[in-house]
């Protein structure tokens, strides 16, 4: 189901309550739906000894996976939610004191908590449906002879608008953007609000349909079939500079060229073989003995392209603007990329000899075009 779970929370505020024997500030950080401070505030009240108060603060986190420590350090803003109290507002003011030390006052904002609460599924909801956004107009370029590059530089430089999570790919990943969407959701399901649970159901939809698409366009410029041919996989995890692979979109598309018979060469600087093939296991419903037959792991980029057919690239690690004209004289002949996050020279791809597909833009009519019979 869409609700949230929130058990861990729920025994973190029981065990506070056990051993606290003074009255305490208790401050959410994680993301976690809205009224959840009320929550924790009716599981302290109950369980709380004789003599000790609390107050509850949303204090959520605004970083992002690759860059922690600098957004830690420099915030856009720091958002702190509490009661409309005079209680309230001291413990509000105490913890906005703590980040007052490095933050500018300006950049700290106050609010109730269920504003704050809100705020950080909103922030993380917009921010997905941007990309779902950038996506689907991504797929009008590739029907239409458009460049999505250029179409969301054009919109980008609206000072409305603004350049950033414009950038189309095959679709958005991590532990927190689909999760927070799917809490919206819940909230609006829970509120009768079924117009709205809709509208920000179609951000995971497009998604969802995005990765599809790509690994359909794979499958149908590969002859109409990948079965027993080689792919090797550039990137594994959601996005570069991290490990973490929960929601990656490589896993979805992986997990449907294999359904389609292929054999994958993978290479991710930071994920481990290890997690590769849980992921894989869990995606396919296959052992990891089964995908052994099936899928190997690379050491390094060129290793993972020797004798295949096509390279994919599903995360923009730096490290993937390589040699590939020393990757294209191992490779079969033709030799595919499909680059699903913009990340390559593609005029210069093509004049090595490859045949490129990529996200967002329609191929050159000179390349070898073919469509699948179905």
């Amino acid at each position: 189901g869409r609700a949230p779970d929130l058990r861990y929370v729920e025994e973190a505020a029981r065990h506070i309550a056990e051993t606290a024997t003074t009255s305490k500030i208790v401050v959410e950080k994680s993301t976690v739906p809205v009224k959840a401070a009320e929550s924790i505030k009716t599981i302290l009240k109950t369980n709380k000894q004789r003599g000790v108060s609390y107050q509850v603060l949303s204090n959520p986190e605004f970083l992002a996976e690759g860059s922690a420590i600098h957004d830690l350090l420099a915030p856009d803003r720091v958002l702190i939610g509490g009661d409309d109290s005079v209680e309230g507002s001291l413990a509000v003011k105490k913890l906005s004191w703590v980040y007052e030390h490095w933050v500018p006052k300006e950049k700290i904002l106050t609010t109730n908590t269920w504003s704050s609460e809100l705020s950080k599924l909103a922030a993380n909801a917009f921010l997905a449906q941007r990309i779902s956004s950038i996506n689907t107009i991504s797929a009008v370029c590739e029907a239409t002879g458009a460049n999505v590059a250029e179409v969301a530089k054009a919109i980008g430089l609206d000072s409305r608008i603004g350049p950033k999570f414009l950038n189309a790919s095959i679709g958005f990943g991590g532990s927190c953007f689909q999760k927070d969407v799917y809490n919206l959701i819940y909230l609006a399901e829970s509120l009768y609000l079924e117009p709205v649970a809709e509208y920000w159901l179609q951000v995971i939809k497009i998604n969802d349909w995005q990765r599809q698409r790509f690994a359909q366009t794979i499958v149908q410029n590969l002859f109409g079939s990948v079965s027993g041919k080689k792919l090797a996989i550039y990137g594994f995890a959601f996005k570069n500079n991290t490990a973490d692979t929960r929601e990656s979109s490589s896993i979805c598309v992986c997990g449907y060229l294999l359904a389609e018979g292929a054999s994958l060469s993978i290479y991710d600087p930071k994920v481990t073989s290890e997690r590769i093939f849980l992921d894989l296991s869990e995606q396919t419903g296959k052992t990891e003995k089964d995908l052994h037959a099936h899928v190997t792991i690379a050491n390094d980029a060129y290793d993972a392209a020797k004798d295949a057919h096509a390279i994919v690239i599903c995360t923009e690690w730096d490290e993937f603007k390589a040699n590939y004209e020393l990757i294209y004289s191992t490779m079969k002949k033709p030799s595919f990329i499909f680059d699903g996050r913009l990340v390559l020279d593609h005029d210069l791809l093509i004049s090595i000899g490859y045949n490129v597909f990529c996200i967002g833009k329609k191929p050159p009519r000179n390349q070898f075009l073919c469509r699948s019979p179905v």
